[in-house]
């Protein structure tokens, strides 16, 4: 089973990726440094978050508190990402370093107690809380660009469409497969 879900996990995280990645080509360039107010975060500064927590959380990740000393937090939302090209480099690193702690990961792992700010998780509660972090942001990234364009191209299933995506998907024989595979071969087409 552990095998199963670090597999599911694996995948979710892949699909919140890709939800990200769609969003920025669905939308101007220019729209990824766009914010709301002055209170709200634009993109690039929800990405360059989620850079600094990827890179804080996930280097050394069973060795050493999920905190770093060397991690800038509020440096994070400060909008000073100057190109899309700067943008992608930070998502793109961030990614990376989940991906390989996650890949490096085995079995007998997930039960091990690791540190974040000092408060002990299982290397699962650990998973978890990232990936609804990550979600959440993610989600943020989805609905400000959204706005953003004019020309929005569904990330799942469009309006107005779920009835024939369902008759679709009941046509098929039950069968196991996990929910995000269709959309993310999709993506790799």
């Amino acid at each position: 089973m552990e095998s199963n879900i670090l597999s599911s996990i694996i995948k979710q995280f892949e699909y919140y990726k890709m939800l990200g990645d769609k969003t920025f080509s669905n939308i101007p360039d220019e729209m990824l440094f766009w914010q709301y107010n002055n209170e709200s975060n634009s993109i690039a500064v929800i990405v360059k978050h989620l850079w600094g927590n990827m890179l804080s959380r996930w280097t050394d990740f069973l060795t050493t508190d999920g905190e770093k000393p060397w991690r800038k937090r509020d440096e994070e939302f400060e909008n000073d990402i100057a190109s899309k090209r700067g943008m992608l480099d930070k998502w793109n690193e961030g990614w990376e370093c989940l991906f390989t702690a996650l890949g490096a990961l085995k079995k007998e792992d997930l039960n091990k107690i690791i540190y974040i700010r000092s408060q002990g998780h299982t290397v699962m509660e650990a998973i978890f809380r990232q990936l609804a972090h990550y979600s959440y942001h993610v989600g943020q990234i989805v609905y400000i660009g959204k706005m953003a364009s004019e020309n929005w191209v569904s990330l799942s299933i469009p309006k107005g469409k779920s009835d024939a995506f369902n008759a679709e998907k009941f046509a098929k024989p039950s069968h196991n497969e996990h929910f995000t595979d269709e959309f993310l071969k999709k993506d790799k087409k």
